[in-house]
Parts: structure tokens; C-alpha cells; sequence
């Protein structure tokens, strides 16, 4: 089975295209961590826990530098190996079928939820119904996915560099407001940082509870282990990639969180409309809402374009090693996975006709599950790391360091995390579809691997 699964990792990079350059997967990194878990998932992150949310952020944002490390100490041991890749050369066939699936499940979810809203931004500008608007938006991600993968990094490119223009004229800004360089309506910042209940108005409950909203905005940051069989000099680019984790974090999320709270009273964010727009309104900026319209748009159009290609190449890879069908290892002459994007693009569809005739709360309740799977993901790298740097002969020069106690350390804080937030009652609906999709995906796994044992 060794064998079989070498020889399939030799031919999938034989035939897969590397068309991301340096660039791209800098801003993949960058993209994959700035969304709608920042645009609009900040509201509810201080609703749970005020202001102390940025000690959520802060402590997610070092444990995904782990995650982040751990995976590129693998993927640089291990030359032409992606995520699943790794898991399955690690801990096995039936670990690389539950993940792989899982991973992907996560994405069709994510990817159906924001074409959903890209839609929703679109009824800003144009009367039309909402399943015609995301339709729209579900074949233009599609179409150029199909298309030569450096075209995905190319508009992923593009729509990273829209929000983290965004981002950064926010902060300068707000920066302004703040030492009143630009005259405002605002309080205080500090009556606003220390008042209406306190820096930390639900003490550490508080900032436990929204860990679980602060992993899924992280979520994303990993597709580059998707991307390095895609990937040009990934010794280069990689090491360079993982060592800014920690300084995207605190620009892209401690400091606009932080001028939120500094020019607003935290509890005035009720989560109608985005916080940021909440501060441009402040500034009196003709057509505000229409920048930050545009900015959301962006945003959940790149990360259904990362959902389209995380799904894809996450079933072609699962199609080399024998945990899905083979035919999703078939390529275009593109060199892309074609077979892949069409079975996501008929899920994500029938995603959005569910959203049209729920009118979306069904999707919105099952929103709650990236948070779960993204974790378990996580979970698995870190094992993978510690399983594989043990059966290393040679250590690459960029690792994990002070290992393994670190990634003991992350895999007990991800526990500690997944098993308290599946405890919550406020995620029952996302714990109990998560749950339930874990218990047929390791059945399932025992199924296959029975099947493949009994054809060989």
C-alpha cells in the first residue's frame, strides 16, 4: 500500500501545474485569515467577551503560529506533500479519510454560505432575487477555477490586497479619531475601553466563549499546506510565509478590534451591520456604506474562491492515496482538477437552493460547524508533526520550535477547546451536526478500509 501511495504522489506532481508564485501565497496566507470572521464575525466576538477579546485573538493567533509551524516543517521534510498528504503518511489511511472528508465538508459549507452572502451584498446595488445574484457569483468563482490554477492566485491576490488595503486605512483612521487629529463624535476611547462593565465585562468565561468564532476566522490560514504541491520555491517561500503569522494577527485583528472599542462603546455592536461600518459612519464619508458593501463583497468572494480550491485539491489528493474515487484525480489539459470542482459545484449549489427556500436560516445555524472542523484539522497537523518528526531521519533547518512540548501544548489547548465548546449550549446545533458527520465519516472509514483489504 506504501508503494501504491508513492508512486501516486510521484505522478500527482508529475501532472499538477505550479503556477503560485511567491506573491500569491504570501497573500493566500494573508486572505485566508482575512474575511467575514473579522468583518463581521468581530460583532459577535464582543458580544461574548467585550474589549478582553483581543486576548482571544492573541492566544488563537500563537496557537495557529504552532499549526502554521508544524505544518511547514512537515511539508519542507517531506518535498511535494500537501496537508492530507502528510496526515496519510502519518497516521494512516483511515485518519486521511475522516480529515480529508471533514476538510472538505467544511469548505462545501463555508463556500455555499458565502456565495449565499455575496449575493445578499449584490441586492444592495441590484433588485434581484437572492438565488440569481449568488448564482451569478457561484459561476464566476467556478469558471475561473477551472482555469489555470495561477489564475486563482492571481484574484486571490487581488481580493487580499482590497482588504488588507481596508484594514490598513482603517487603522490609520482610526488612529486619527482617536488622538483627535480628525474631530469626531466620540467618547473617550478610554471611558469606552474601560467602562460599560470593564476591559472585561464577563471575565475569562467571556474569552473562552468566543474561541470558538475566533478559530473559524482564523480558518484558512492552512490552505497554504493545500497549496505547496503548487507551489514554486516553497523553501524559500514557506519559512517567510509562517514567521509573519503572528505579525498578521496583531495588525489585522488586535488593532482594529482594539480602535473599535476605543472609538465605540463595545455593547453599542449589536451585529445589524458590520463594526466597521460603525466607525466609517463616524466619519461622515459619502458612500461609506457602499465602500464597505464593496469590501464585504470581496471578502466572501475570495473566501468562496478558496473554497472552491481547497474542496478540489483536497479531493484530488484524497483520489491518490485511495480515500475518494479516482476520477477525482483526473486532470484537465489546465492541469486542474476538473472532475472535483464540478461534484463541490453541484453541493454548493444545492446549497443555495436550500438557503432560497429557508431563506438562509438553515445555512446560518450551520455556520457553527467550520469552527469544529477547522479544529480537528488542526488537531490532526499537530499530531501528524510530532508522529513524523519522531520517523525523521533528517530535520529540516526551519521547525517547530522547543518541540515537542509546543505541540503538546497546542494539542491540549485545542481540546480543551473543542470539548468545552461542544459542552456549550449555544453551539448544540453545530456540535451535533459536527458529531454526527464524525460518526459516519469513522464508519465510513472502516468501511473503506475493509473494502480496500477484500479487492486487493
Amino acid at each position: 500500500m506504501e508503494e501504491i501511495s508513492r508512486m501516486s504522489i510521484q505522478e500527482n506532481q508529475k501532472e499538477l501545474k505550479q503556477g503560485l508564485s511567491g506573491r500569491h501565497v504570501q497573500f493566500i496566507a494573508l486572505a485566508g485569515m482575512i474575511g467575514t470572521g473579522i468583518f463581521k464575525g468581530s460583532a459577535e466576538t464582543l458580544q461574548k467577551a467585550g474589549p478582553a477579546v483581543v486576548f482571544a485573538y492573541l492566544a488563537g493567533g500563537l496557537l495557529l503560529l504552532i499549526v502554521m509551524t508544524a505544518l511547514a516543517e512537515m511539508a519542507l521534510a517531506h518535498p511535494k506533500h500537501n496537508v492530507q498528504m502528510l496526515i496519510h503518511k502519518a497516521m494512516g489511511s483511515r485518519s486521511a479519510f475522516v480529515t480529508g472528508w471533514l476538510y472538505w465538508v467544511n469548505w462545501v459549507i463555508v463556500t455555499t454560505v458565502e456565495i449565499v452572502a455575496a449575493g445578499s451584498f449584490l441586492q444592495y446595488w441590484f433588485d434581484m432575487p437572492l438565488w440569481v445574484l449568488s448564482l451569478i457569483c457561484g459561476v464566476l468563482i467556478i469558471a475561473i477555477n477551472l482555469t489555470q490554477v495561477k489564475n486563482y492566485g492571481e484574484l486571490e491576490f487581488w481580493f487580499a490586497g482590497i482588504k488588507i488595503t481596508t484594514l490598513i486605512l482603517f487603522i490609520i483612521l482610526g488612529a486619527c479619531l482617536i488622538f483627535g487629529i480628525v474631530p469626531s463624535s466620540a467618547v473617550s476611547p478610554a471611558e469606552n475601553l474601560t467602562g460599560n462593565g470593564g476591559f472585561m465585562p464577563f471575565g475569562l468565561t467571556g474569552v473562552a466563549s468566543a474561541f470558538l468564532v475566533v478559530v473559524f476566522s482564523y480558518g484558512g490560514a492552512e490552505l497554504v499546506g493545500v497549496a505547496v504541491t503548487e507551489t514554486k520555491d516553497v523553501e524559500k517561500i514557506l519559512p517567510r510565509v509562517i514567521r509573519g503569522t503572528v505579525f498578521r494577527v496583531i495588525t489585522f485583528y488586535i488593532f482594529p478590534i482594539l480602535i473599535i472599542c476605543a472609538l465605540i462603546p463595545w455593547n453599542s455592536v449589536t451585529g445589524e451591520v458590520s463594526p466597521f461600518v460603525q466607525v466609517f459612519d463616524m466619519l461622515h464619508i459619502p458612500a461609506a456604506a457602499d465602500i464597505m458593501n464593496f469590501v464585504l463583497l470581496t471578502a466572501v468572494l475570495s473566501e468562496a474562491n478558496s473554497g472552491i480550491y481547497a474542496t478540489s485539491r483536497t479531493l484530488y489528493s484524497m483520489s491518490r492515496s485511495g480515500e475518494a474515487p479516482a476520477k477525482f484525480g483526473e486532470l484537465s489539459n489546465k492541469g486542474v482538477p476538473r472532475r472535483g470542482i464540478l461534484m463541490t459545484s453541484i453541493f454548493i449549489f444545492l446549497g443555495v437552493l436550500v438557503a432560497y427556500l429557508t431563506e438562509s436560516r438553515a445555512l446560518n445555524l450551520l455556520m457553527q460547524i467550520p469552527g469544529f472542523t477547522i479544529m480537528i484539522v488542526w488537531l490532526a497537523i499537530c499530531v501528524s508533526q510530532i508522529i513524523l518528526r519522531k520517523r525523521s531521519t533528517e530535520i529540516p533547518s526551519f521547525k517547530v520550535w522547543f518541540f515537542p512540548f509546543t505541540t503538546i501544548f497546542a494539542i491540549v489547548c485545542f481540546s480543551i477547546i473543542f470539548i468545552s465548546s461542544l459542552l456549550n449550549t449555544e453551539n448544540l446545533v453545530g456540535s451535533s451536526v459536527c458529531v454526527g458527520i464524525m460518526v459516519i465519516l469513522i464508519i465510513a472509514a472502516f468501511i473503506h478500509d475493509k473494502y480496500k483489504k477484500q479487492s486487493r
